[in-house]
C-alpha cells in the first residue's frame, strides 16, 4: 500500500473520493459556505452586533421608526425645508379658523398657524429627548459599571442613592425643581431629567457588568496581567452595553413625553418657546370650538414617541441573545 503524504492523510477526501466525485457531477465550490458569515471551516464568526445589524435591516418596525426619527431629526435641524414661516408671527383675526389653502392645520387661539407651530416645535422635543438620554447613559454607565466592577462600599453607597432617587416622584419632583426656573430654554428641562433619570441606567449597566466581569474570557485577561482600565474597556464594556443601549432607545421617548408633560403643566419650556406641550395645553380649553388646535400637536407628539419605543423594541429583539 503506497504511502500517504501529511496533506493526504489529514484530507477529508483523497484523489478520486466524494469530493471529486461531486466536482465530476458539476458542483462548484462556491457551494461550500464560507468567508465571512458562511458555515465552512474558513467563515469568520459573527459579533453580536453584526448579527444585530443584520436583523434589524430585516425587521420592518426597525425600518419604519428609523425613516420617520430620521425626518424628524432634519426638521428639527432645517424646519425651514417644510415651514418657511414664523412660529411667532400671529394674527389675532384668523383666532381659531380651520384649515384653509396654505394653512392646512388652521390656526390657534392666539392666529398663529398650527402647522408652522408643529414643525417648529419637533426641534425642542427632540432636542431635550436626545440630550436627556445621551446625559442619562453617560452618568448612569459610569456610575453603575463602577459599582459593578468594584462592588464593596461603592456598590452599596450607589445602591442607596439610587434607591433615594426612585422614590421622587417625576412630575412632582418636575414641579418642584422647575417652578423656581425662570429660563426659556431647553436646559433646565434637561438638567432636570438627567437628574432623575439616570439611577435607572446605573442600574442596568451595575447588573451588566456584574454578569460580564465572571465570564471565562475576563477571568483570563485578569490572570494575564491585564490591568482594571484595560479589562473595563477591552472585555467588560463592549459586552456589557447592549442592554444600556435598548433601555436608552425606550427612554428617550420616554424623556420626550415627559418634557411635553411638565411643559403642559407649565414648568416645562415656557413662552416664547415653541413647544408641542405648550400648544396642548393652549388648546384644552377650545377643544370644543377648534379641536384641530389640540389635535394636530397631540398627534405629532404621539407619533414621534411611537416611534422611539418601536426602535427600542426593534433594538433589544435584536441584541437579546435569547431570541437567537
Amino acid at each position: 500500500m503506497p504511502e500517504q503524504t501529511p496533506d493526504e492523510a489529514i484530507s477529508p477526501a483523497g484523489a478520486g473520493g466524494p469530493t471529486d466525485l461531486a466536482l465530476a457531477e458539476g458542483d462548484s465550490l462556491e457551494k461550500t459556505p464560507g468567508g465571512p458569515g458562511g458555515t465552512g471551516p474558513d467563515a469568520k464568526p459573527q459579533s453580536l452586533w453584526s448579527d444585530a445589524w443584520r436583523d434589524l435591516r430585516r425587521n420592518p418596525v426597525f425600518i419604519i421608526s428609523a425613516l420617520i426619527i430620521l425626518f424628524l431629526v432634519v426638521i428639527s435641524i432645517w424646519p425651514q425645508l417644510i415651514a418657511s414661516g414664523d412660529p411667532l408671527d400671529c394674527d389675532l383675526g384668523k383666532a381659531q379658523e380651520s384649515s384653509r389653502p396654505g394653512h392646512p392645520f388652521g390656526y390657534d387661539g392666539q392666529g398663529c398657524d398650527v402647522y408652522t407651530r408643529v414643525v417648529h416645535g419637533a426641534r425642542n422635543s427632540v432636542t431635550v429627548g436626545i440630550c436627556s438620554t445621551l446625559g442619562v447613559s453617560l452618568i448612569g454607565s459610569v456610575l453603575g459599571g463602577l459599582a459593578g466592577f468594584f462592588g464593596g462600599w461603592w456598590d452599596a453607597i450607589l445602591s442607596r442613592l439610587t434607591d433615594v432617587f426612585f422614590g421622587i416622584p417625576v412630575v412632582l419632583g418636575g414641579l418642584v425643581f422647575l417652578s423656581v426656573v425662570t429660563s426659556s430654554t431647553v436646559w433646565p428641562v434637561i438638567g432636570f431629567i438627567v437628574l432623575l433619570g439616570w439611577p435607572q441606567i446605573a442600574r442596568i449597566a451595575r447588573g451588566s457588568v456584574i454578569t460580564a466581569k465572571h465570564n471565562d474570557y475576563v477571568q483570563a485577561a485578569r490572570a494575564l496581567g491585564a490591568s482594571n482600565v484595560r479589562m473595563m474597556l477591552r472585555h467588560i464594556a463592549p459586552n456589557a452595553v447592549a442592554p444600556v443601549i435598548v433601555v436608552a432607545t425606550i427612554a428617550l421617548g420616554t424623556y420626550i413625553s415627559l418634557e411635553a408633560t411638565l411643559s403642559f403643566l407649565g414648568v416645562g419650556l415656557k413662552p416664547p418657546a415653541v413647544s408641542w406641550g405648550i400648544d396642548i395645553s393652549a388648546a384644552s380649553q377650545y377643544i370644543r370650538n377648534a379641536p384641530h388646535m389640540l389635535l394636530w400637536p397631540a398627534g405629532a407628539l404621539a407619533v414621534t414617541v411611537l416611534a422611539f419605543i418601536m426602535l427600542g423594541d426593534a433594538v433589544r429583539d435584536a441584541l437579546d441573545p435569547k431570541l437567537r
